[in-house]
């Protein structure tokens, strides 16, 4: 469990993430089957978010378009100030490379590549120069507790490792935010416990961090809780101010 969160002025908080009357529907045979239905709220630089719901209320898909793997059919995103709603598939792929850290239940590494070269690709698609690379590679490799793996696959990893290699490279170009989707999922709970104390560190150090996840254990963890229920957020549950806000 988490330490009792602190207060902080939000005042003084710069915007991470603006979504505005955020629509999504998808094509059949027989019509538009919408899927999220105006969902609005902000995320402030520096916050720990869990964006939790049940199987069916838009969850896969609001972290689809967080994550710019999808683009809504109406409203208004806004990432790091720069509106993305709009925006083509190649400046999509340059702004999420370069403004989200990504890490996947299932860790996505590269089999074939050791840990270091695993924690340095998206330097390689952002063009970062070798040497420049391979010392943020190492550093962030020391941040996780990896610095003695760097030459390892993972294949000789542990689940927990495999995740902090995810981690690791989810912070090498400086994100905006890190986008973590269900990161515990396939982790035992002793190593799941682990993971989350490691988000809590990089929370400590400033960093932005988006969780998705159904598990309602760690609600207490987050600074706010968004719920999805049916396409539309119905509650938001803030643990630093201490309240409960429902919207249906």
């Amino acid at each position: 469990m988490p330490e009792q969160k602190k207060e902080r002025n939000r005042e003084n908080l710069k915007e991470a993430l603006h979504l505005e009357n955020i629509r999504k529907a998808y094509h059949t045979g027989s019509g538009d089957v919408p899927v999220l239905k105006g969902v609005n709220y902000d995320i402030w630089r520096g916050e720990f978010i869990g964006i939790m719901g049940t199987s069916g209320s838009g969850k896969s898909t609001m972290l689809n378009i967080l994550g710019l793997l999808d683009k809504p059919t109406g409203g208004l995103y806004r990432l790091d100030g720069i509106d993305v709603s709009r925006m083509s598939d190649y400046e999509l792929t340059r702004v999420r490379n370069i403004k989200i850290g990504f890490v996947f239940q299932a860790f996505n590494l590269f089999p074939h590549l050791t840990v270091q070269e695993n924690i340095e690709v998206p330097m390689l698609y952002a063009e970062v120069p070798a040497k420049k690379r391979h010392e943020i590679s190492a550093y962030m490799a020391e941040r996780v507790r990896l610095g003695h793996r760097l030459d390892h696959r993972p294949n000789q990893l542990s689940g927990g490792e495999c995740q902090r290699v995810a981690v690791a490279r989810s912070l090498v170009n400086s994100p905006t935010f890190i986008l973590a989707d269900e990161p515990t999922g396939n982790l035992d709970e002793k190593t799941g416990a682990e993971i989350m104390n490691l988000f809590h560190e990089l929370h400590d150090a400033g960093t932005t961090i988006v969780m998705v996840t159904h598990n309602p254990y760690y609600e207490p963890h987050y600074d706010r809780v968004i719920y999805l229920r049916n396409g539309m957020v119905w509650k938001i549950i803030d643990n630093i101010a201490g309240y409960t806000q429902e919207y249906q």
